[in-house]
């Protein structure tokens, strides 16, 4: 649908550095458009000026004046022929964007454990037999049954968690349920540790 006088973000050209918006981006335009140089170094430093005062939060940051020559040579596509009291070649790194992390960890095999609890998981299998051990599988196997709980994967029963507990472990861990003590643990208090922990 195209209305006169209506003028929409979408159909202009994209911004090279959003933060400084539209109207930044046309005085550069306008300052590249200048045909004598001392105008546009003028011109260059009176952006400078303004851009300064956008984010005035930032003056304390190291090099700040410098990244401000280096955003105005970014947005002028380096078109813009003045003196720079900076040099600028490597402002291009600014756009750069860092390869993605690689995970640290392969997908675990159901999701509402989580990886820390896979991790505790791989901690039991290599510890030995002893009151740490005990104590580390009853923190285990109360945060189970709390997740089960939280995210709602069929009912929390003590069944589940030592059947879990057991194959995630390769069988290492058994737990005796006549004799297990769980901590009692409510769906509304699973849910509030959740966002206490958020």
């Amino acid at each position: 649908m195209n209305i006169n006088g209506l003028d929409y973000n979408t159909q202009r050209e994209r911004l090279v550095l959003p933060e400084y918006g539209r109207e930044i981006q046309n005085m550069v335009d306008y300052a590249v458009s200048l045909p004598d140089k001392a105008e546009r170094q003028r011109c260059a430093e009176a952006i400078i000026s303004i851009m300064d005062r956008m984010f005035p939060q930032n003056r304390g940051n190291e090099d700040y004046e410098q990244k401000l020559w280096d955003h105005l040579a970014l947005m002028s596509d380096f078109k813009l022929d003045i003196d720079y009291p900076f040099d600028v070649s490597q402002a291009k790194q600014i756009t750069h964007k860092p390869e993605p992390l690689a995970y640290p960890m392969s997908p675990v095999p159901v999701r509402h454990y989580g990886k820390m609890v896979f991790g505790l998981f791989s901690k039991l299998k290599d510890m030995s037999d002893g009151p740490e051990k005990d104590e580390l599988i009853r923190i285990t196997a109360n945060q189970m049954k709390r997740n089960l709980m939280q995210w709602s994967h069929g009912s929390p029963d003590n069944e589940k968690v030592a059947s879990d507990l057991a194959r995630y472990t390769d069988g290492q861990v058994q737990i005796d349920l006549d004799n297990f003590q769980f901590t009692n643990v409510s769906e509304k208090e699973a849910v509030i540790h959740n966002r206490k922990k958020k």
